[in-house]
């Protein structure tokens, strides 16, 4: 197939793994990069890493994210029995002991602990080079061609078929967890160092972090920023005090760009945090004069996925761990993080594993 792009985006490695490459820098993760993290497993123990899947709680932090919902499976109309249960086959054969409970769910794939697949976010950018910026994503790929609207699912209720989905023919998370989520992982404790505070983390910062921890990061390496967030997402009990927690929640500096060259040239292979952008958000000034040049709301999100193929996970429950390797002086681990293999999807919930 030929090249999708005439130039690539400043910084950017479109290419990179080639040209129809949808995987980015999960290629680093490879069978050796594997055995490492095996390697750090020396202890046998487990931390689940995800949040509950209902928390954080309402549409409080994010009105654009709807919580699960959970509904019984119908059987002939019907979704419990006379005895309480869903259903049994005793309707059927008076001499069948079987009951029955089926439920479906329906959610954001990323309301709670998530994976961002390549097809999240793309760019306005003159990929064509004639003057005109186009809607792309990660190695070239075109919204309107590849990552399109889906079609309206003729069995879905009327309320959701008014709100059709994407449908990513490319970049979608099932790359994802087709290649697998399992490697090693290196945790850096933000929170040990600034507290619980609304604080961006610039690349002095992270570096004397770093330094002070003993911390390096290697090739394919999958990056967990602590922070603290998801801990105190948990303690609100699905009752989110928005305003508390963007008061004391840090992370990266989306806009150092001496950060975003780190997180290039130290080639980590994806990056995950417990708050829910990995980069701070920076509050938008709508009575300050707009800036002379195009930018993105999310410079470390279009850095990312848009530029250099690297996934990012939010929202996950990292304290536990961190408070585990910090007390045993360690800051690496096996993760195993794989999405749910949805063909199509943008995001995906994540019930991630780290073993010590």
């Amino acid at each position: 197939m030929p090249q999708r792009w005439k130039q690539a985006p400043p910084g950017s490695h479109w290419g990179e793994f080639g040209p129809d490459d949808q995987l980015g820098r999960m290629n680093l993760v490879t069978p050796a990069k594997v055995r490492e993290g095996i390697a750090e497993a020396r202890e046998g123990l487990t931390f689940c890493l995800s949040l509950p899947l209902d928390v954080p709680g309402g549409m409080a932090l994010n009105p654009r994210r709807l919580p699960p919902q959970r509904y019984a499976t119908l059987r002939d109309g019907k979704s419990s029995g006379a005895q309480g249960y869903c259903w049994s086959y005793a309707s059927e054969d008076p001499q069948l002991t079987d009951v029955v409970c089926d439920d479906v769910l329906l959610m954001n794939t990323q309301y709670s602990t998530q994976w961002d697949s390549l097809a999240h976010m793309g760019s306005l950018f003159d990929a064509d080079d004639d003057g005109e910026p186009e809607a792309v994503f990660y190695n070239g790929f075109r919204a309107g061609q590849e990552i399109v609207a889906a079609h309206e699912d003729a069995e879905a209720s009327a309320e959701w078929a008014r709100f059709p989905g994407p449908h990513a023919g490319a970049l979608g998370i099932e790359h994802l967890a087709e290649h697998g989520v399992q490697g090693r992982g290196v945790l850096i404790d933000l929170e040990a160092h600034v507290g619980r505070t609304r604080t961006a983390v610039g690349y002095d910062m992270l570096m004397r972090i770093m330094e002070a921890d003993g911390i390096t990061v290697e090739p394919g390496d999958m990056v967990c920023l602590h922070t603290g967030f998801g801990d105190m997402l948990m303690a609100m009990n699905r009752q989110p005090d928005v305003a508390h927690l963007h008061a004391t929640g840090s992370g990266l500096d989306g806009h150092d760009s001496r950060l975003l060259q780190w997180i290039d040239t130290s080639r980590l292979a994806c990056l995950i945090s417990d708050n829910p952008a990995v980069e701070l958000v920076q509050t938008v000034n709508l009575s300050a004069p707009a800036p002379a040049l195009r930018r993105p709301r999310l410079p470390l999100h279009e850095h990312c996925l848009f530029k250099n193929g690297i996934h990012l996970g939010e929202l996950w429950w990292l304290t536990p761990l961190a408070r585990w390797l910090r007390a045993h002086r360690r800051h690496r681990f096996l993760l195993t993080a794989p999405p749910l293999r949805l063909p199509g999807a943008v995001g995906s919930p994540a019930t991630p594993i780290a073993t010590v």
